[in-house]
């Protein structure tokens, strides 16, 4: 018998809800202001209210990769003022897979970038394309240990890394930075310019660029590390008094697909090449990557970060073959209050919404000050006092874990009638997030014709999950 199109929709349907418990005792979690991760259950009811958000499990998005953090040296710094013991319990409240945010999807520099406690690369000595001289000594100080102390708890990570500039004698200014300022020696003269190029676009450079990622991915591996992909340039167009480099869209595409990208096939087949991280929102800039006849042989997806925000959703429609990423959630200016909760969430919902298949926090980890190298005070998930030791589990601390506790890997997102409620389809639940931006209110959710209701609390971060059968 063929079944047409409508009905096939409908036994979809009919499958999807058929799978919810009809009298299902629902976990709700609840962060706010006054009270942090609050456990509490409701029961489901059928529905009893025209004013519902409408959860819709048949309808299901994009597959849900994960969420993590940056590793960064100063993170690791900041981890050191604490006894044994307290490191274990920081670690384990941001990767335990039972108890903790079950992180599983990570970012980490290839070289310095802004918080690291110093300008340095894997190799610096001039001229050597073939890559003679590269290290990871300075990672075996603190990067290597910072991650294999995660893996102590999942074992799984998975691990991207991307530059934020290469060595330096590969660079027009034969230095880390792009533009000068007083944390910097670099003079006027190597001041570069958004839409130009400060690598050097020389066949011999361009080779040895991409021998140094194949040297870091085998360097790695070599220390029990698989670097599953790689984004090839942090903020290709911001040209920064910090590590940095800037390129123009088509060479960065000549670099990917004539170098970088037929090195990685040969030498790590298995490693990624990704277009990231991306940081404007012109989309004609990665028009003319992914749509250059070699580059876009390699690269399986796009990152995105700070005003790349308002690029994906053109990606998302007019590229929908490859996987998105939020790269690097904005990273405040060191308030760590519950506002900056609810900006993150609302870049969240932004990103979910437009089909990011993962989000990632910046730094997970900082001291006090949470200032950069170059003096910017960030914010972070957790703060440590390096004078009192005192620790500070931050509101975006409580923000990932109500996302990343109860949504893992292979997860789908699924649509909603409020775009605030992001909801995800895992393999035994449906999982509801929402924030309550107002005053105490009480909301009414559907599912399937069954409903349940919770009053919220003010400015409070909300976790449902309803079991499937």
């Amino acid at each position: 018998m063929r079944i047409t199109n409508i009905s096939a929709i409908l036994i979809v349907a009919f499958l999807a809800t058929s799978c919810l418990k009809q009298n299902a005792v629902i976990s709700w979690t609840t962060s706010s202001p006054d009270a942090t991760w609050q456990q509490s259950t409701i029961l489901s009811t059928k529905n009893t209210s025209d004013s519902l958000i409408v959860i819709y499990p048949e309808k299901t998005e994009q597959v849900i990769d994960g969420f993590g953090g940056c590793f960064n040296e100063l993170g690791w710094e900041a981890l050191q003022v604490l006894t044994p013991a307290r490191q274990e319990m920081i670690i384990a409240a941001l990767f335990d897979t039972v108890s903790g945010c079950k992180f599983n999807l990570c970012r980490m520099p290839i070289g310095a970038n802004d918080y690291s406690l110093d300008w340095y690369s894997h190799n610096e000595t001039p001229s050597d394309f073939y890559m003679q001289n590269f290290s990871i000594d300075r990672d075996r100080e603190r990067l290597i240990p910072y991650i294999n102390f995660a893996k102590k708890y999942n074992p799984v990570i998975k691990i991207w890394a991307s530059p934020w500039c290469p060595p330096s004698w590969m660079k027009t200014n034969n230095h880390y930075a792009c533009s000068p300022d007083v944390v910097n020696d670099l003079p006027k003269s190597g001041q570069g310019r958004e839409m130009t190029d400060q690598f050097r676009i020389e066949n011999s450079y361009l080779e040895a660029y991409a021998f140094y990622f194949s040297k870091f991915i085998s360097a790695y591996k070599n220390e029990g590390i698989d670097i599953y992909a790689v984004h090839v340039q942090n903020e290709p167009n911001s040209c920064q008094n910090f590590p940095s480099c800037i390129w123009t869209p088509g060479s960065l595409a000549t670099f990917i697909g004539s170098y970088l990208g037929p090195r990685m096939k040969s030498d790590h087949p298995q490693t990624e090449i990704w277009l990231g991280t991306i940081e404007r929102p012109q989309i004609e800039r990665i028009d003319t990557i992914l749509q250059h006849p070699e580059a876009k042989k390699y690269i399986k997806g796009v990152g995105f970060q700070w005003a790349g925000k308002k690029a994906i959703p053109l990606v998302q429609k007019k590229y929908p073959g490859y996987e998105l990423m939020q790269t690097e959630t904005e990273c405040g200016n060191g308030s760590n209050n519950w506002d900056a909760a609810e900006y993150t969430f609302s870049l969240m919902e932004h990103y979910f919404n437009h089909g990011a298949n993962a989000y990632l926090y910046w730094n997970m980890v900082l001291d006090q000050t949470g200032k950069s190298r170059w003096g910017w005070k960030q914010n972070s998930m957790i703060t440590i006092d390096s004078e009192t030791k005192q620790v500070t589990f931050n509101p975006e601390f409580y923000l990932m874990k109500h996302f990343s506790h109860y949504i893992h890997s292979g997860s789908h997102k699924i649509k909603t009638s409020d775009p605030g409620c992001l909801a995800f389809k895992t393999n035994n639940a449906l999982v509801m997030v929402y924030f309550n931006h107002k005053s105490e209110t009480i909301k009414h959710f559907s599912i399937g014709g069954r409903s349940f209701k919770a009053a919220l609390p003010a400015q409070s971060i909300n976790t449902f999950v309803y079991p499937l059968q």
